[in-house]
């Protein structure tokens, strides 16, 4: 029986071949410089002996396995395994098609209808909260508020109460220029149906929303849900929108908020803070780097921020450069608590690893990795509200915010 040849198989061999050669290196010198290499030597050998125990592994399971292995998808599984093995919680490997989506989402730009969806409970069915401009949805006349009770439309109609959230938004899910079909129920008593067939495209994720407070329409409330690429743009506009409608005073929510991208952070604290640092960073051998100052403009008008316990990485600098520098009451409940940076590299064959390569730092402030942002005024959100979903809280009744807009004329 011809034997197969092994990808896996090779490459640890190679590694392994590597090692060892490093490690004669090693010992022919370290024969003239006695123990000046003693640690490099040690280390040398645990690195063998660790390929040593992966070869025997590769070889035992391959002699006994009694199918044939995807060479591709066990080396994904490898690298997979390395990272989680390797304690770096925040850390990922991506093949190659996921990093190609991961790009993409970056950059603030998503294939699909060009919706904002929940799961809604009482009708175990998908909630449309809101539509997103420019949007196939948008000019298919798709509405917020629309409760999609079906995906697929005639004879292929499925209910989302028998497929599940997940299952259903996985079928409204797809590339640019395939088809999604769904029936919505809408109205006041949801008696009325319409069926929708719209072809997916490219459409600018909106990770800012906007509105006047309904109890004082003085106060603009702006909540950003991550910080891509299209966020500094997105905010600008919605704090250009509030003041041309009135509001002098704001609120800024990032509860939920689970970071973003640095750049995208900076950009959005620039016009709110004066001349100084935004963001500092400290690397594994401890030396600290300011990596962004803003300049000396900065919009002078009465800021809260609102924050919870799912307010994370770019989301609490946010808060604590604010906070720093005096601009911004901070409101709500103590942050998660990730303050490290994570770097995305690309391998050979397209797929890509993060890692987390430093800590970053509000602009005066400590390192809060693991710790949080503390609040300025601490209040929990109310039992009666804890269990219903965030998009659906009004303004009357969400005491966290009512809180926020207090700390505005205090």
């Amino acid at each position: 029986m011809e034997k197969k040849f092994s990808t896996t198989n090779w490459i640890a061999a190679i590694a392994l071949a590597v090692v060892l050669s490093a490690l004669l290196t090693l010992q022919i010198t370290s024969s003239y410089l006695g123990n000046k290499h003693k640690e490099e030597l040690a280390a040398a050998y645990e690195s063998v002996a660790g390929y040593e125990k992966f070869v025997e592994a590769d070889q035992l399971f391959r002699s006994l396995y009694i199918k044939d292995i995807d060479e591709e998808e066990l080396m994904d599984g490898i690298l997979a395994g390395y990272v989680y093995g390797s304690g770096d919680k925040y850390a990922a490997y991506y093949p190659a098609d996921e990093f190609e989506q991961y790009m993409e989402d970056l950059s603030g730009d998503t294939q699909g209808i060009g919706v904002s969806v929940i799961f809604n409970a009482e009708y175990n069915a998908i909630e449309v909260i809101s539509v997103m401009p420019e949007s196939p949805a948008l000019e298919a006349g798709v509405l917020p508020g629309d409760i999609v009770v079906y995906v697929g439309l005639g004879d292929d109609a499925e209910l989302v109460a028998e497929l599940g959230y997940y299952g259903a938004l996985a079928k409204l899910q797809g590339k640019a220029g395939t088809t999604a079909e769904f029936t919505v129920a809408r109205g006041a008593n949801l008696t009325e149906y319409v069926d929708f067939s719209i072809e997916r495209g490219y459409v600018k994720e909106m990770t800012v929303t906007s509105h006047v407070d309904a109890l004082d329409p003085t106060v603009g409330i702006v909540k950003i849900t991550s910080f891509d690429l299209g966020t500094p743009q997105q905010f600008a506009d919605a704090f250009n929108g509030l003041i041309a409608e009135g509001c002098n005073k704001f609120v800024v929510d990032v509860r939920y908020n689970p970071g973003g991208e640095l750049t995208s952070i900076c950009a959005v604290l620039d016009p709110l803070l004066p001349k100084g640092p935004v963001i500092r960073t400290i690397d594994k051998t401890g030396k600290e780097e300011t990596v962004y100052e803003s300049d000396a403009n900065a919009l002078d008008v009465p800021i809260a921020v609102l924050v919870n316990e799912s307010t994370a990485s770019a989301a609490e600098l946010f808060a604590s450069a604010l906070q720093d520098y005096g601009k911004g009451i901070i409101v709500g409940v103590q942050t998660y608590g990730k303050g490290s940076m994570q770097t995305v590299r690309q391998l050979s064959d397209g797929s890509a690893i993060s890692v987390t390569y430093r800590y970053y730092c509000p602009p005066f402030s400590d390192n809060y990795d693991g710790v949080g942002v503390t609040p300025d005024i601490v209040v929990e959100m109310d039992e009666a509200l804890k269990e219903k979903n965030i998009y659906k809280i009004t303004d009357e009744e969400d005491n966290q915010l009512r809180a926020a807009v207090e700390a505005l004329y205090n």
